[in-house]
């Protein structure tokens, strides 16, 4: 694989298109007064896939040559963050290019409101034949929205979250798709196929084909006009299986490094709680855990199928020198990390995906970009490549100085989690012995009760340190550097006041910036915070 480091001599779109335009003015008047043709925007995304997934990021036995093919042509972002590890919430950053807590999906199943544009709005060009294909998770689900001309829906789950003048009774293409091939829907009484059953039909009736075959049918009758198309695959997101459960070798399959990390008893109370429910839903043998990360894995690699299909499809009909490639996922997965799995703590394997950028313009190499990087800068990136300036107004920044191999304003990275609401608990839920007895750790009910309702604020610094402080649970202090898996929590070791000081000034900054107040007025020392 030929891999480079940051150069200088790349080119942004606009300098590419002024040096196209004149060389066809060199050669041919005709071709001079033509217009030349504007970038296409390919988004492929996937549903809780963490970064550690394909080679580019250090694992060579999972199964993903198409991937690994496309990073080999592509900007690799080293340290990439979502802006919160849930869904709905990393989505709406996703799409709109704003923290969770400004467009106010703090949450799951939190509509995204009309009056807030998605990318395809913000810029604004009607020439642009737009498309969302896949997962969703902002609201009326297979409703077309947000100006997206065409869509494409799988999901039929979250029906009872549709706006009320919406047709409950409606159905995703994905469902008429099942129909038309001969299935009933495993659940009769709400007539849905369920992610179970979808998961478990043969692999050219599953989603990604689905999707897949879609995507291709888009980029073959849309090849001659300028295109945005979305494309959202469900997996690796569980139910963890799938038809290719057994295409990897368990015995290539390692358990993480940090599997047997026993989680201190200064680790979020959150944290434990998770590990609680884990070890009861996923199992507390390693064997167990080996055996739900090659299912995970065949995941990823069925995505990397159908994504390997569409790119081929891209080539095929000439369009891939003049389309940004942007692959990522909305959060991912602590796959036996911390003996925990699934998602929405700050530990690295929850908060960091995969984030790789072809632009065939500015670079057809592999190229690592190593510091941290937020997703909250995706959309102001891809505006900056498309020659639009409607990202002027967004809190992010374009990172295309970074992919030119300089620097950019904001170097720090930050995180949020949010409730979805806070209450004072009841008598009732003080005297759950169920719930109180769950975790092994030193915490009264009150306490347990009210760690389930914090707002965390992180930072990762470019030198590698990770603050996470949390208003109503235990904080955390890493050194990446020194320590990539997280297991020794340094908040309250009394050796690096100086560092807490330092980023917990860095977030209060933050909050300013953005307006984000949900510890206004709070006094910072009832946080564990020394002044």
């Amino acid at each position: 694989m030929n891999t480079q480091s940051i150069r200088q001599n790349h080119v942004t779109r606009r300098e590419f298109l002024k040096a196209t335009s004149a060389a066809v003015c060199a050669t041919s008047i005709a071709g001079c007064a033509s217009k030349q043709r504007k970038p296409n925007l390919l988004f492929i995304w996937t549903d809780e896939q963490r970064a550690d997934t394909m080679a580019a990021y250090g694992n060579k036995a999972i199964k993903t040559p198409n991937l690994n093919q496309l990073a080999s042509e592509s900007f690799v972002f080293d340290k990439a963050y979502v802006s919160q590890p849930v869904c709905t919430p990393s989505r709406s950053t996703v799409m709109t290019g704003l923290w969770p807590h400004a467009s106010g999906l703090e949450a799951n199943n939190i509509p995204l409101p009309q009056n807030i544009p998605c990318f395809p709005e913000l810029v604004n060009d009607t020439e642009y034949v737009t498309a969302y294909m896949g997962k969703w998770h902002l609201g009326d689900e297979i409703f077309k929205q947000h100006g997206f001309d065409e869509w494409v829906s799988i999901e039929d789950n979250y029906i009872r979250y549709y706006s009320d003048d919406r047709d409950k009774s409606t159905r995703s293409d994905y469902h008429h798709f099942l129909v038309d091939k001969g299935y009933s829907p495993d659940n009769q009484e709400r007539n849905t196929f369920s992610r179970s059953d979808a998961a478990r039909k043969p692999i050219e009736h599953c989603k990604p084909k689905f999707l897949e075959t879609t995507a291709c049918k888009f980029l073959q009758q849309n090849k001659d006009k300028p295109f945005m198309l979305y494309i959202n695959f469900l997996e690796p997101h569980m139910p963890f299986f799938g038809p290719l459960d057994d295409l990897h070798d368990p015995s290539e399959v390692a358990l993480p490094d940090n599997f047997s990390d026993p989680l201190e008893t200064n680790e979020p109370i959150r944290a434990h709680l998770k590990r609680a429910s884990c070890l009861q839903k996923y199992g507390e043998n390693p064997e167990q855990i080996r055996d739900l990360i090659k299912r995970y894995w065949g995941l990823v690699s069925q995505v990397d199928q159908s994504v390997g299909t569409i790119l081929d499809t891209l080539k095929q009909l000439g369009l891939d020198d003049n389309t940004i490639i942007v692959y990522t996922s909305d959060h991912g997965d602590m796959m036996g990390s911390h003996h925990l799995v699934e998602k929405t703590l700050m530990y690295e394997e929850s908060v960091r995906v995969p984030w790789l950028m072809r632009v065939p313009w500015m670079n057809k190499t592999q190229t690592h970009i190593p510091g941290p990087v937020s997703h909250i800068d995706l959309v102001p990136t891809l505006l900056d490549l498309m020659g639009s300036d409607a990202g002027k107004d967004l809190p992010g920044q374009s990172l295309v100085p970074l992919m030119q191999g300089g620097s950019v304003e904001e170097d720090h990275v930050f995180i949020e989690w949010n409730t979805r609401e806070r209450r004072q608990p009841t008598a009732e839920d003080l005297n759950n012995p169920d719930e109180v007895a769950i975790p092994n750790i030193d915490a009264t009910a009150e306490q347990i009760f009210m760690a389930k309702q914090t707002y965390t604020r992180t930072v990762v610094s470019p030198d590698g340190w990770k603050l996470c402080l949390s208003d109503t649970d235990r904080n955390q202090l890493f050194n990446l550097n020194d320590d990539p898996g997280e297991t020794t929590n340094l908040f309250d070791s009394g050796r690096h006041d100086d560092v807490i000081r330092r980023l917990t000034q860095k977030i209060q900054d933050w909050q300013s910036r953005v307006g984000d107040d949900v510890w206004k007025d709070k006094d910072l020392g009832s946080m564990g915070l020394r002044s």
